[in-house]
């Protein structure tokens, strides 16, 4: 089951942000996530906020979830007031959004658009399952406004498909890729994960390989974890599977970064790659870079201005204060400059470009470029950049440097 959420500071029934959070607001840009907090099954690795139509007991459904979540972007606009907010991107996540037909999806988007305005290019993102859409589908998420398409790949391998309990077969993903860019999506990002239980160097070669072949502007490429409460750690904790390995996990990110940068898709994050600045994933770029964005759905996450607020899980409790006109943020937290700077360093030091060099504690940046983590050349231009094995060692970098 998903994991618990944290405790916090409470929030207040109506949704007021402190004074400090509204300040500036309107010179950052803003963006919304919606959690669709819906899946047909759990696969086994997968600690998310998401429920089977079994787990989701009375008071909420998928037919109902679009209004509610139009009920809490109006609250949003209630609680931010009249700042001139117009939204960078959207970024529809999930669980899987695309078990919600597009016209609800499109009228949440369209709510968004109506509350606060959808900047000019916006950038609209939804997740997507290869198995969750069709043709039909995919053309009608265009014609609601999305511009770009993120799909669950995962694995090419039918048996690191089984392990991660994926239900689609390699062979959807093409097909659903053709139907996108028919559609007309510029945009397609493919998210891959390496180190299941039983894969090999060479599995995650022809992983890559049938991504590519799909030829993508955007892979994601993440290191599978273990997270506590799943099957995947039942599992593994029983023996029946191997965890995965840290130098095995560290070759993979290799073969992938060599892999992907020779056909032209460049690391601009840690775990992402695209075949050009336009290409790279705005949203997540503005969370890197310290932007604000309001989470709608339960269990989302929002930041404004260094206050940060999570709502409650279920979706039947989410459902119930959003009818009742109350927030359903369950608790947050006003971060202090010390918790914003670390967090700036952990953020910003994953990207290509860096964090700015005068934020690190000077000699721990001085040993670590002596060490090779940190490119010499941008430090001298006052930017601290991960070099290559600076990357496969980032968590521990980070915590050297603050």
């Amino acid at each position: 089951m998903p994991s618990t959420l944290p405790d916090g500071d409470p929030v207040p029934a109506d949704g007021a942000l402190p004074g400090s959070a509204l300040e500036g607001l309107g010179t950052r840009p803003f963006a919304f996530y919606v959690h669709v907090p819906f899946c047909v099954t759990r696969c086994g690795y997968c600690d998310f906020n998401t429920y089977t139509a079994t787990e989701l007991g009375p008071g909420a459904s998928r037919d109902s979830y679009a209004d509610t979540a139009v009920a809490e972007v109006r609250m949003a606009r209630r609680v931010l007031g009249d700042a001139d907010l117009p939204v960078q991107t959207v970024f529809v996540g999930g669980g899987t959004p695309t078990l919600l037909a597009p016209d609800d999806l499109g009228r949440v988007l369209a709510a968004i658009d109506a509350e606060f305005g959808l900047a000019s290019g916006a950038e609209v993102t939804t997740e997507a399952n290869p198995e969750s859409v069709d043709e039909a589908y995919v053309a009608k998420l265009r014609e609601v406004g999305f511009t770009r398409v993120s799909y669950g790949m995962q694995s090419a391998r039918e048996h690191v498909l089984a392990v991660l309990e994926r239900t689609h077969t390699p062979g959807r993903v093409p097909q659903v890729v053709e139907w996108t860019r028919k559609a007309g999506f510029e945009h397609i990002n493919l998210d891959l994960i390496y180190g299941t239980p039983g894969e090999t160097d060479d599995d995650w070669r022809a992983s890559l390989e049938a991504a590519l072949a799909c030829e993508p502007d955007h892979v994601s490429a993440y290191a599978l974890i273990v997270e506590e409460g799943t099957r995947l750690a039942a599992q593994v904790r029983r023996g029946e599977l191997t965890a995965p390995d840290d130098d095995a996990m560290a070759d993979r990110y290799l073969i992938a970064d060599d892999l992907l940068g020779a056909h032209g898709l460049h690391w601009y994050e840690i775990s992402n790659w695209a075949s050009s600045p336009e290409a790279a994933c705005r949203h997540n770029l503005l969370y890197w870079t310290g932007a604000d964005w309001w989470g709608v759905g339960p269990g989302a996450h929002s930041h404004v201005g260094g206050t940060r607020w999570w709502n409650v899980k279920h979706p039947a409790a989410y459902a119930a204060r959003l009818a009742e006109g109350t927030t359903p943020a369950y608790a947050r937290e006003v971060l202090a400059a010390d918790d914003r700077r670390i967090e700036r360093i952990m953020l910003e030091l994953r990207l290509a470009d860096g964090c700015p060099a005068d934020l690190l504690d000077a000699a721990a940046v001085r040993r670590a470029v002596a060490d090779g983590l940190i490119d010499p050349g941008p430090y001298e231009r006052g930017r601290a950049v991960l070099t290559r094995r600076g990357r496969l060692l980032a968590d521990a970098v980070t915590r050297d440097l603050t």
